[in-house]
């Protein structure tokens, strides 16, 4: 069963994924964002030019051959529940495939919402059992990458694993930030500490540390039977990370899978866009001659809803007044009005007018940016209207003054900020 070009292998995997539920925890409001999140939750927020954060989850979940997904939301989700009703309804039914949504319904405790992300998945147990799926691959909303999960299935199986962690290895510097694992030389997850001070090394190694991605594969009964004990638990955060995982490592198989490239065993790619800093540079990764995240891989294609719009357009061509874009992502609907665009990633349906210029900035969807700008090293969020002779980026003080400026100097311009109270769906 390890040959992974071995079509019984193969026949293998594909059995497991059929009888897999996929749990995307889509809640969260991801207060780091700030303002981005003023409006929607995380997951909703847009990234890539054209795609949501949840897009990738759902992608994985797609292209690894689980079809029965439910996604649990909570915080201001009218416009996730929007995405995903308007671009993964495509699913039969009939065929026993479904992306379900599971909004916060207090069915067990008529006083509080969902508590923690255990909690979340307890009050749905009902739900789940009644489909009775062999495992359950529980998955956080919030975070690009590109995952096989058939892989880490079939090494769950191999294993005999009760649970399984899908994890990353990250440096002792980064590892603070995360839930570490301490693992033996086969895997086994000896330890689980969240945000430790002194996280534990990987195994022959001196500077790094394996770090849970926030994805789960549990034994269907036996996660049943956990939740079940966690929610009876006085004291209990109802966490996966702080409270059902250390609770099982000592009695039953908690095991450690490598997120790593099968060809290369290289850490693939994967990252947390939970800061303004981090979100703005995963977005400039992309612009890339060469990015490390492929949106161009037609072997894992990142699937989503996007609006009928006409090509990008690029007007005028006069020494002073020239629409260009260079190294640039332009998407559909974008109008480039005798302006530069140049290192930039614009989302669908923005018009940047005549002698504007726009450096290092990501620029979310139904942007208009006037004549005579100079925007740098910005996230301009969507429907802003950027009035005329705008400048952005080049006055911290004055950035601070009017807009969120993040630690690595990202100024975040909201149409709240510009005075312009817009408050529908994002």
């Amino acid at each position: 069963m390890s040959d992974q070009n071995n079509p019984r292998h193969d026949r293998f995997i594909s059995h497991l994924t059929r009888n897999t539920i996929a749990l995307i925890l889509a809640g969260g409001r991801g207060s780091r964002l700030h303002n981005m999140t003023d409006w929607r939750a995380k997951p909703a927020v847009p990234f890539g030019g054209k795609f949501r954060i949840i897009d990738f989850p759902l992608s994985n979940c797609m292209n690894s051959g689980i079809r029965k997904i439910c996604i649990l939301t909570q915080y201001k989700a009218h416009s996730l529940i929007r995405h995903v009703q308007q671009g993964w309804g495509f699913l039969r039914g009939e065929f026993g495939e479904y992306v379900d949504l599971m909004p916060a319904q207090q069915r067990h405790h008529e006083d509080s919402w969902y508590k923690g992300t255990a909690d979340a998945v307890f009050q749905n147990i009902d739900i789940l059992r009644s489909r009775n799926p062999q495992h359950v691959l529980v998955l956080a909303g919030d975070h690009i990458y590109k995952m096989d999960y058939g892989a880490m299935l079939a090494d769950h199986v191999e294993k005999n694993a009760d649970l399984t962690i899908g994890c990353i290895e990250v440096s002792l510097k980064e590892a603070s930030a995360f839930g570490v694992m301490d693992v033996d030389v086969n895997r086994r997850v000896k330890a689980f500490v969240e945000k430790p001070e002194h996280p534990p090394l990987m195994p022959g190694r001196t500077d790094t540390a394996l770090a849970s991605m926030g994805i789960y594969i549990f034994n269907a009964g036996f996660l049943f039977e956990q939740l079940i004990k966690d929610a009876d638990t006085k004291g209990s955060n109802h966490d996966f990370g702080m409270d059902i995982i250390p609770a099982v490592i000592d009695k039953y198989v908690v095991n450690a899978y490598p997120f790593l490239d099968l060809q290369s065993g290289v850490q693939s790619y994967w990252r947390d866009v939970g800061t303004i800093d981090a979100y703005w540079a995963a977005n400039m990764e992309l612009i890339g001659v060469k990015p490390d995240l492929n949106l161009y891989d037609k072997t894992w294609p990142i699937w989503t809803y996007q609006e009928q719009t006409p090509p990008a357009k690029f007007v005028f061509d006069n020494d002073k007044r020239r629409g260009l874009a260079v190294d640039s992502m332009v998407s559909g609907g974008c109008v480039i009005s005798g302006s530069k665009v140049r290192h930039s990633l614009l989302f669908t349906n923005v018009r940047v007018n005549s002698y504007t210029t726009i450096q290092d900035s990501v620029v979310l969807p139904d942007v208009n940016i006037a004549r005579h700008c100079r925007i740098t090293k910005a996230i301009i969020e969507k429907g802003c209207e950027i009035p005329e002779g705008t400048i952005i980026g080049e006055d911290r003080a004055e950035d601070e003054r009017r807009f969120f400026v993040s630690p690595g100097g990202v100024v975040l311009v909201t149409s709240d900020m510009l005075g312009q109270r817009r408050h529908y769906v994002r």
